[in-house]
């Protein structure tokens, strides 16, 4: 990752779960209790978790503004979180996330992403599709706050040639965005 980003994902630590319950209330209707979060962090060594905090002075330098995470199960990375608080949202900074998991979980010998997504989540449908998602199934009545449905979604292998070429491009386009977000802001 350049050092001239205006963004910057680093591990979640203990200290992160307040905001990040903060970023989990802005953005689902269901969250995770404190317990999960501090479960997860000290005790599930299957848990790989992370925060993007802005390095912009509004709203605050280093203020937490996403997180995502994923279970790295045999070779599978199962992603169980992402989100963008809702004042962050429409810059690419959730793309910017699923790069950092896609590659981390690749570095960890994953073959494969998967996720359950609500289907009346079209953003976040729309961002999955762009890296090649493809749906694999469904949980019927998965969401216990109003039944909905989770469509279960995967990706091509990881390790593929053209997927690795599509995620470099993708990647490319994304650094650019987020530089432009940068100078935009420096004109402000």
């Amino acid at each position: 990752m350049s050092q001239t980003l205006p963004f910057r994902v680093e591990p979640m630590t203990l200290a992160d779960i307040p905001q990040v319950l903060a970023v989990e209330q802005a953005s689902y209707t269901m969250q995770w209790p404190r317990k999960v979060y501090e479960h997860e962090l000290a005790q599930n060594k299957l848990a790989h978790y992370f925060v993007l905090r802005t390095n912009l002075p509004n709203p605050n330098p280093g203020d937490l503004i996403g997180m995502a995470g994923f279970w790295l199960m045999a070779d599978e990375a199962h992603i169980s979180t992402l989100a963008v608080h809702p004042a962050w949202r429409r810059h690419g900074l959730g793309e910017w996330l699923l790069l950092h998991l896609l590659a981390q979980a690749q570095l960890l010998d994953a073959a494969v992403a998967t996720l359950e997504v609500r289907p009346s989540n079209q953003a976040a449908l729309g961002l999955y599709q762009k890296y090649n998602f493809q749906e694999q199934g469904r949980r019927v009545h998965y969401y216990s706050d109003n039944g909905e449905d989770a469509l279960i979604l995967t990706t091509p292998p990881l390790a593929a040639l053209d997927y690795q070429t599509m995620l470099a491009q993708r990647r490319t386009a994304l650094l650019t965005r987020l530089a432009q977000l940068m100078d935009k802001d420096r004109q402000a």
